[in-house]
């Protein structure tokens, strides 16, 4: 079955633009000129990825994204983000929504398409229920579960959590940590890793793994069981 990808741009001119090189690649292209638009494709049909541009009428692009994956029904669909806006602070802000890439325009048909199918590859490989002693990581359901009580995690630190159980006893850069959680081609400061490191230790700390999370002097990051 084809992919289909539901585009949310308020400019006709690059639906217009996006609509043959997708189709081309294989992908159902849905359109929307608003999140109105939008949301009732999504209900209608659930898209398998959402290229959702930054600046939309009545609301934002990234507020959508936040509303979308803060709903239990629409928060497991892939969202790239398209905006004009390429700094880092900006690529953050996506990113801390729940957004599973980010490219500025302008940019080239095949980047997007590249970009659109190491997402779905992303995805379509990590839907494995990840356990660890008590902690449960749900990616189908985008749930962290000790026990029977819900862990609030944002959606980054959920996505770092994934990695590191997906990668469990393996110590990674801080530019390796970027590459895999954040994508090899956004240009974000290593620091920003070490800032999300603490968000998803403060998380885990009520539950007593945050020491999972262990600090590799001079080399990274990794998550262990053992101390």
């Amino acid at each position: 079955m084809q992919p289909t990808i539901l585009v949310v741009e308020d400019e006709s001119a690059i639906r217009e633009m996006l609509q043959f090189p997708l189709t081309n690649a294989g992908f159902v292209v849905q359109e929307a000129a608003d999140v109105h638009h939008a949301k009732a494709l999504i209900y209608n049909n659930f898209p398998d990825l959402i290229l959702l541009d930054w600046m939309l009428p009545e609301i934002s692009g990234i507020d959508f994204a936040r509303q979308l994956k803060k709903d239990a029904k629409t928060q497991h669909i892939p969202i790239i983000i398209l905006t004009a806006r390429g700094e880092e602070e900006d690529k953050i802000r996506g990113f801390d929504v729940g957004a599973d890439d980010y490219i500025t325009k302008p940019f080239s048909p095949r980047e997007l398409i590249a970009r659109i199918k190491a997402v779905l590859r992303r995805v379509s490989k990590h839907g494995e229920i990840l356990v660890v002693k008590d902690l449960k990581l749900n990616p189908t359901e985008h749930r962290v579960m000790v026990g029977e009580t819900e862990v609030e995690i944002g959606p980054t630190e959920f996505r770092l959590l994934h990695f590191f159980l997906q990668n469990r006893e393996r110590v990674y850069s801080r530019e390796q940590v970027l590459d895999h959680v954040w994508g090899a081609n956004i240009y974000i400061e290593e620091r920003t890793v070490d800032v999300h490191i603490r968000r998803l230790r403060k998380a885990l700390a009520p539950y007593n793994y945050d020491s999972f999370v262990q600090t590799v002097r001079g080399v990274g990051y990794r998550f262990t069981e053992k101390n």
